[in-house]
């Protein structure tokens, strides 16, 4: 269970600054200087990573990942929000 709610679509989401970010064959690889932790985000999290480099409303973010994976729109958020809040919990993003 997450300890964050959902984010409003019309929030803005972006990366918290100071952590280390890599491409390692394809993925995205997070170095959190904050806490030292590592994270693999995969292929399309590593997509949703860099697009999250300035602020971006997430109903915007969720509609541009729509187009380029093909995939609709329930499904798209839910994986979106899931996402997003286990990178809020970690302190990787952050929401205004």
């Amino acid at each position: 269970m997450l300890k964050n709610s959902l984010i409003n679509p019309t929030q803005l989401v972006s990366q918290v600054p100071g952590n280390i970010a890599s491409d390692m064959d394809g993925e995205k690889v997070i170095l959190s200087i904050e806490n030292g932790k590592y994270y693999n985000l995969g292929e399309v999290g590593g997509e949703i990573w860099s697009r999250l480099s300035k602020p971006i409303r997430l109903n915007t973010l969720i509609t541009n990942l729509m187009e380029e994976f093909n995939v609709g729109r329930d499904v798209c958020e839910a994986d979106v929000q899931y996402f997003l809040g286990k990178l809020l919990d970690e302190g990787l993003v952050k929401v205004d």
